[in-house]
C-alpha cells in the first residue's frame, strides 16, 4: 500500500473504533461488538504501526520513536500541511 492507501485505510478503521466505541457506551455487555472492537483496534495498531515504518510517526505522544538517535516527528509534514493529508480530489460528493 502506498502512503495515501494506509491513511485512508486508518482512517476508516478509526472511525469503526469509534463508532463501536459510542455503541459499546450503550450496549456494555455485547461480546460481539466488543470481539469486533478489539479486532479494528488490531487491525488499525497494525496499519498504524505500517505507516510509521514505511512515512514516520503519525502523533507526536502516541507513535513509537524508532529512531532512538533523532525526533523524527519534525521531519514529516505537519497535520496542517497538504502533504500530510489523504488527497479526495475527483471524489467529492456530488
Amino acid at each position: 500500500m502506498n502512503r495515501d492507501e494506509l491513511l485512508k485505510k486508518l482512517s476508516e478503521l478509526d472511525f469503526i473504533a469509534v463508532d463501536l466505541a459510542l455503541f459499546l457506551n450503550t450496549h456494555p455487555e455485547n461480546s460481539e461488538a466488543i470481539q469486533a472492537y478489539n479486532q479494528v483496534i488490531t487491525a488499525a495498531d497494525a496499519v498504524r504501526m505500517k505507516y510509521e515504518e514505511a512515512y514516520g510517526p503519525l502523533c507526536s505522544f502516541r507513535s513509537y520513536a524508532s529512531n532512538t538517535n533523532h525526533w523524527e516527528w519534525n521531519d514529516a509534514p505537519w497535520p496542517w500541511q497538504a502533504a500530510a493529508n489523504i488527497s479526495f480530489a475527483g471524489k467529492e460528493c456530488k
